[in-house]
């Protein structure tokens, strides 16, 4: 199997460098991506399930403000900026916009290098169509100086290589794609965690402030 794939590899021409490349490097970003995303996933849970709502629910402002500031989690920082105006006895619009401006400010790191992916995937297609037709052009032009007995044998040969790269580009942009569309899946999951929290932050505060009144 090894002996085969190297095989393909190296019939494929000099596109099938640039091609790995393109793959390696969407692989790696896809694997940091992963790791990043899944790292802020528990660190939002731990900080907002054990740390700031329990305090919340006991009306224990300043506390929850200084575990905000504490964590370094992305939901501790969307709703330390809502504690901020919340101890500013601000309404709570206010305290809505706090903390959409919040995630605004946290969703561009959730997002980084993404949409490389989808990019990197285009490039790996449109270098294996570049190398097929490099790799036509290359097999036409030996074809019409090769004795004519040969000429069949030779272009279908060359055909049949060129078509190597094409494959091995579809072959890398596929995956590519797919890891782009698993992390937009996940970045948006945790966007909607970061939603859900906030609603049950004002809503909290929203029942303490009736039955306060």
């Amino acid at each position: 199997m090894l002996e085969t794939v190297i095989r393909f590899f190296q019939n494929g021409g000099p596109f099938m460098y640039p091609i790995a490349l393109v793959l390696v490097i969407g692989l790696a970003i896809a694997l940091e991506r992963f790791i990043y995303l899944s790292r802020v996933r528990r660190a939002n849970r731990r900080a907002f399930e054990t740390g700031i709502l329990p305090l919340l629910r006991k009306r224990d402002y300043k506390q929850a403000m200084q575990a905000a500031n504490n964590s370094n989690s992305a939901i501790a920082s969307i709703l330390g900026a809502g504690l901020g105006r919340l101890l500013g006895d601000h309404r709570r619009e206010d305290i809505e916009y706090a903390m959409e401006e919040g995630l605004m400010e946290v969703l561009p790191r959730l997002e980084k290098r993404t949409q490389y992916l989808a990019t990197l995937a285009n490039v790996a297609t449109l270098l294996g169509l570049l190398g097929t037709i490099i790799g036509l052009i290359a097999a036409f032009t030996a074809v019409a100086n090769a004795d004519p007995a040969e000429k069949a044998t030779l272009l279908s040969q060359s055909i049949s290589v060129a078509m190597n790269t094409t494959a091995f580009g579809l072959m890398s942009a596929i995956p590519l794609l797919l890891f782009h569309a698993v992390l937009q899946t996940r970045t948006n999951e945790l966007v909607d965690s970061f939603e859900m929290a906030g609603v049950k932050f004002l809503n909290t505060v929203s029942e303490q402030r009736a039955q306060a009144s």
